[in-house]
């Protein structure tokens, strides 16, 4: 974003990042506009010597600082405790989030998170946890940690499951180097070194698999969206070390080879890594190890409703087969009649683990939000949950099929995947689009992704939205087609109108970001 962003009280708004400009709707002479406020850098803001909080004046000698005394202002912005409160509750609300509506990123799960996830978490005893708490004082804690794995276990019929990694691509990780482990084991680990992976892939799996040092082989997909079964035999030999294989696919379909994949791979002496990041489409439907997969992680961040996005919180924990289990990293947990315990070093364990992945034992925030997630909904439950999601991207599909164009036919899972076919000849581009739905208060879905598919849209709808909720989205959805449709092109190039600010230069701003405020110039002192 621009600098120059100096105050022009005349027109009552703040000047924006080169690309973008003010939106043209009525003008005021504060720039506000009702409850939308014009806000300004917190920088932008600041006074010196203005503050919240008196603080008393410190003497400190310089014999206690090595002579490191700073010399400048220490650059924090000064202002008082109404203003801070104002500036970032302002902020929170020019953001958009699944409290704020329908958000149907394809491949992210974005579902609502219900609160007695977060009341559960916040709990005396659990909230205020500390890792290095002595065992004895974490009995409670421990055996949360050994309930969900049980039923991680369960749900998808595997024996083992390493709870330690910290999200998806960690996990991807754990699973991997368990893999890598299993081959050096074997004593194969300088021949077998190549790892195949679909087209269709999440780019964390090629990218963890050059990670743990082995080459990546790319399979085509079938004009069906999946894997091209035949493609994938002929590139199997005995340096394959594995496949990493994400059901459903990142297409939003059910690789229905999989078994026949599973068992070939097998047959030549590999492993088979699953991408669980779709798990929230079978979950109680199909258990992953009936399937012949070796290991597999879950985003629990998103299969279980924990908040997802912004970074974090995320827990990826690996189930693993019965030929993968002796490697599961450390820590994990173990219980006899002497109560429950963590093994904590390679030493210590009677397996065969390959090390450990993560300080301390894991994301016990989403530990405590998932266990929640799952006991509340209950094995009934969590099949709804996974059915309803499958159901209302289906809905999507059969409601626009006929105005927007469908990349794959047949029936869907979680997700549908649209391209821009239907835009042909309009002289609107998906970015177009996607724009103009933000004025009409839906966050867009997921573009360009998969890249098997030119123009992609991708929508996943979850199981949390109401069909009002769906069929308002389906009728914008139309409508905007319809004015494509019409040659109203310069109405997409023009939006968002709507929003606090307008289109960037997004390459602009991707190639030169400004990263760092730095106080303007005054005109007069820069002709000096």
């Amino acid at each position: 974003m621009s600098q120059d962003r100096s105050r022009d009280m005349s027109q009552g708004r703040t000047n924006v990042p080169v690309g973008g400009s003010q939106a043209p709707a009525t003008q005021t002479i504060s720039g506000s506009k009702g409850l939308e406020f014009a806000e300004p850098l917190i920088f932008e803001m600041s006074e010196n010597g203005r503050t919240g909080v008196d603080l008393p004046d410190v003497s400190v000698g310089d014999e206690r600082l090595g002579g490191m005394r700073r010399k400048d202002a220490v650059g924090l912005p000064g202002l008082s405790e109404p203003q801070v409160v104002r500036h970032y509750t302002r902020l929170s609300q020019k953001n958009y989030g699944i409290d704020s509506g329908f958000y149907p990123l394809g491949s992210c799960t974005m579902k609502h998170n219900p609160r007695v996830n977060e009341k559960a978490a916040r709990m005396k005893g659990l909230g205020d946890l500390h890792p290095m708490q002595p065992v004895s004082s974490v009995q409670g804690a421990l055996e949360l940690i050994d309930t969900l794995a049980h039923w991680i276990k369960t749900l998808c019929g595997m024996p083992a499951v390493a709870m330690s990694p910290a999200a998806g691509a960690h996990g991807e990780l754990c699973g991997m180097m368990a893999i890598k482990a299993a081959i050096e084991d074997r004593g194969e680990a300088d021949t077998r070194t190549r790892v195949l992976v679909p087209e269709s892939a999440h780019g964390t799996n090629p990218a963890t698999a050059a990670a743990c040092g082995f080459s990546v082989d790319s399979i085509p997909g079938d004009d069906r969206g999946r894997v091209d079964l035949e493609a994938f035999k002929a590139k199997l030999g005995d340096d394959v070390a594995g496949i990493m294989l994400t059901n459903p696919n990142t297409c939003g379909l059910f690789e229905n080879d999989v078994i026949d994949i599973a068992d070939a791979i097998h047959e030549a002496g590999g492993y088979f890594y699953c991408d669980g990041a779709n798990f929230n489409a079978i979950v109680g439907r199909v258990r992953p190890g009936d399937l012949g997969i070796d290991c597999m992680h879950l985003n629990l961040h998103k299969t279980f409703s924990t908040p997802h996005g912004g970074g974090g919180p995320g827990a990826g924990p690996v189930v693993l087969s019965e030929a993968l289990a002796p490697f599961a990293p450390v820590p994990y947990v173990v219980h006899d009649t002497n109560g429950y315990r963590l093994v904590e070093h390679q030493a210590d364990s009677d397996a065969k683990p390959f090390g450990r992945l993560k300080g301390y034992h894991g994301q016990m925030g989403v530990f405590i939000r998932s266990l929640t997630f799952m006991l509340s909904h209950g094995a009934d439950g969590l099949l709804q949950a996974s059915t309803d999601a499958v159901l209302n991207a289906n809905y999507l599909r059969a409601q626009l099929q006929d105005v927007m164009s469908v990349s794959f036919g047949g029936m869907c899972m979680h997700e549908v995947l649209f391209d821009d076919h239907f835009l042909k000849d309009t002289g609107v581009t998906t970015l177009d689009f996607a724009k103009a739905m933000i004025d009409e208060g839906f966050h867009p879905m997921t573009m360009y992704f998969p890249l098997v598919v030119h123009g992609a849209l991708l929508m996943e709808p979850t199981e949390s939205e109401s069909k009002q909720t769906l069929d308002l989205y389906i009728q914008t959805l139309r409508g905007l087609n319809d004015r494509a449709q019409a040659g109203d092109a310069d109405f997409f190039k023009e939006a968002p109108r709507l929003t606090p600010r307008r289109r960037l230069d997004e390459t602009a701003a991707a190639r030169k970001p400004v990263l760092r405020w730095t106080e303007p110039v005054e005109q007069a002192e820069a002709a000096e």
